[in-house]
Order: structure tokens, then C-alpha cells, then sequence
């Protein structure tokens, strides 16, 4: 390709990530432009040398290469279905960076390809700190020609830069799934955390054995993984019945704490069914195969 003074991209969406994903450009050489609907946030990035585009649509006409980053599509849909834009954006590339569903994604793309825009959906699975470093990570799912045309001036975002596949959706199927194991695993640990300030157990001195109960999880996630791809539940170790009495004394100890045990409850019910369905033998990892049971979902 050529080199990157020769190009330029597009950044819609100047919050915390858009800035820095607009910096990161920047630092790599490239003319870079910006827009955002609350103006003022791009004074910095104009200091640096962004160019500053009076409006959306004349931000999408400045680039064959358009990265959008705001908080959701929604927010996204009422920049990018707006009739000017959309003209201006046909025939060049948008590359979705904002976090939603895959539904969302789909539906993304079927409006795209209706109007001549070629699309890439994305997702950022680390934060803002590591845009432009090593550390950054972002996944990509859409038609592979497209992301190998645009990867270099992508890298410039720093990192891994994974294409998943050419199903939109996949890329936010990815981040739903890693978000939720996020997610829960910070709920549980702010959970913990409650339950022990209650007992008396400061966070500082529990911080040291919750590391140790994360340090375990890598192996046993790679276990799982096999056990679910597999439809082998082995619950020889580890019956799920185990689980399901550790989760009761979990929630009696916090209610007994006037503390909140909702999320431990539902893990708790769920985990009960399964037994109730005649997996009590069976391990935990059953949870996910009834789950994923379309009765399961009606």
C-alpha cells in the first residue's frame, strides 16, 4: 500500500475510545479527520493536527476509510441513516467500532449494502489505555478482502487484529460472550466482596485468595470448552449437585448479612433445573447445554 501520509481516515464519535482510536491515527502519520455531534471535543486532536469536519456528512466524504465509535447504534443510526450521509458514504468503507448486538450488526449490514457502502463490523476488547500500544485487541468480522484492504492502516491502532470470519455478526457474538463473562465475574466478585466486608474480612485481605480463585480459571476454562464442544458433562470430580449446595450456603450467608443474593439465586435456580432434569451427576458445564435448550429460551 501506500504509505500512510497518503491516506486519510475518518473518525465519527470523539468520546473517550474515538478520541484515542483518532489519536492513534495520528501518531501512525495519517491525515486524519473527526467529527462529533457535541462539538468542542476534538480541540486536542486539532492541535495535533486532526482536521476538523464542519459535519458528519462532510467528515464521511473526506476518507474512503470511515471508523465509527459511539455508544451504541442507535446513536450510530442517527449519524449514519441520515440521508446526506449515507449519499456521501456510498462506495466507500465503514468500520464499526461501536459495541452493541449481532443482531444489530446484521441489520447494519443489510442497510450498507442497500446503499453501496461497504461494511466492517468490530468490536474493542481492551481499554482505552492500550489503543496504539501492544496490549490493544480488536476483533473484526465481515468480508475478508475488505479487512486485508484496510488492516494497515488499522494496525495503526496497535496490537492483535483478528477477522473472525464473513458473518457480520460474528465479531459482537464474540464481544457478548467475553463481556458476559466479564461482567458476571465482576458482579460475583463485587458480591464477594459485600459478603466479606460483612464478616469483618476487609477487601485488601481478600484480594490476595481472590487472585488465586482467578488463577485456576484459565485451565478450567479450556476444559469446559472441550466438555461443551463435546457434549461430554463428566461430573466424576465435581457433580453439579456440589455445586448446587455451595451456591445454598453462599446465599444463606449473605442474606443472613442483609446482603442481596439475586445473582447467586439465579445461578442457584438454574443449576437446580439441571439436576431436576436428571444431570445431578453431571458437571457444572451442563448449565450452558440446558441453557442453550430452545425450550429453555420460551
Amino acid at each position: 500500500m501506500t504509505s500512510y501520509a497518503e491516506n486519510s481516515v475518518t473518525v465519527l464519535g470523539l468520546g473517550p475510545m474515538g478520541r484515542t482510536l483518532a489519536g492513534a491515527f495520528l501518531n501512525a502519520g495519517l491525515r486524519t479527520i473527526v467529527w462529533n455531534r457535541t462539538p468542542g471535543r476534538d480541540r486536542e486532536l486539532v492541535e495535533r493536527g486532526a482536521v476538523s469536519a464542519r459535519s458528519a456528512e462532510e467528515a464521511a466524504a473526506a476518507s474512503r476509510l470511515i471508523v465509527v465509535c459511539v455508544v451504541n447504534y442507535d446513536a450510530s443510526d442517527a449519524i449514519l441513516r441520515r440521508d446526506a450521509v449515507t449519499d456521501a458514504l456510498e462506495g466507500r468503507t465503514v468500520v464499526q467500532l461501536t459495541a452493541d448486538t449481532p443482531n444489530r450488526a446484521r441489520d447494519t449490514e443489510q442497510w450498507a449494502a442497500g446503499h453501496g457502502i461497504r461494511y466492517l463490523d468490530g468490536a474493542i476488547m481492551t481499554p482505552t489505555s492500550t489503543i496504539g500500544t501492544a496490549d490493544a485487541a480488536i476483533i473484526y468480522s465481515g468480508p475478508e478482502d475488505l479487512y486485508r484492504e484496510h488492516q494497515p492502516v488499522l494496525n495503526a491502532l496497535g496490537g492483535t487484529h483478528t477477522h473472525l470470519g464473513e458473518e457480520i455478526g460474528r465479531a459482537a457474538a464474540y464481544d457478548i460472550a467475553l463481556l458476559d463473562i466479564f461482567w458476571t465475574a465482576m458482579a460475583g466478585y463485587a458480591h464477594a466482596l459485600a459478603v466479606a466486608t460483612a464478616e469483618g474480612i476487609t477487601a485488601r485481605e481478600l484480594a490476595p485468595f481472590a487472585k488465586g480463585i482467578g488463577a485456576i480459571l484459565p485451565p478450567i476454562f479450556e476444559e469446559a470448552a472441550e466438555e461443551v464442544d463435546t457434549g461430554s458433562f463428566s461430573g466424576e470430580d465435581n457433580p453439579i449437585t456440589s455445586a448446587v449446595s455451595s451456591m445454598a450456603h453462599i446465599v444463606q450467608a449473605s442474606e443472613a448479612n442483609g446482603i442481596d443474593a439475586g445473582v447467586m439465586r439465579a445461578a442457584e435456580s438454574v443449576a437446580r433445573r439441571v439436576v431436576g432434569l436428571g444431570h445431578g451427576t453431571d458437571g457444572f458445564m451442563r448449565v450452558a447445554e440446558v441453557l442453550g435448550r430452545r425450550e429453555a429460551r420460551q
